[in-house]
């Protein structure tokens, strides 16, 4: 499902990519639930580029586990670039990992607003040198649709960013 996005060849590459430069990757996943490191994982030999992640699906875990302020919660709510920022930042370091994927988003059915309906999703890539890219999307169908759609666009995205990441 979804394979036009990115799929298991894609993987594969990266993968590669990743181990022929000895880099890991790790994630800090939201809505997605652990969808992103379980599709990691799937590719036999993920171990030599991926020590572990974070299912930070509440607040408390977002900030007791990837240090996401209460401050940052409280005002921009838990799907915001803000708080995406500080997942990066929290996962990174937590796992000691040169690359990393954040998602936090509204995969409903519940839980849209108005200005954040369902299909909300913020996804932040980054390096353990701060550069990151972060964004919302806006992905439509049912709840394992949108988590899926979120999952695999995190991976194309981490994967054209570690592309240009160790081509510089």
């Amino acid at each position: 499902m979804f394979n036009d996005i990115f799929n298991e060849t894609d993987m594969i590459e990266l993968q590669v990519i990743l181990k022929a430069n000895e880099q890991t990757i790790t994630t800090a996943e939201s809505c997605t639930g652990g969808l992103v490191a379980s599709m990691i994982t799937k590719i036999s030999g993920s171990s030599e580029i991926f020590n572990g992640s974070i299912v930070s699906y509440s607040n408390k875990i977002k900030n007791q586990e990837l240090n996401v302020k209460n401050e940052t919660l409280e005002k921009f709510g838990a799907v915001s670039v803000e708080v995406v920022n500080e997942m990066l930042n929290g996962v990174i370091n937590k796992f000691d990992a040169n690359f990393a994927i954040a998602i936090s988003g509204i995969a409903g059915p519940n839980g849209g607003t108005k200005n954040k309906p369902v299909g909300t999703v913020v996804i932040g890539v980054g390096d353990s040198n701060n550069h990151k890219i972060i964004n919302v999307y806006n992905f439509i169908g049912s709840r394992e649709d949108i988590q899926i759609q979120a999952a695999k666009v995190s991976l194309k995205e981490i994967f054209k960013f570690i592309q240009n990441s160790l081509d510089k």
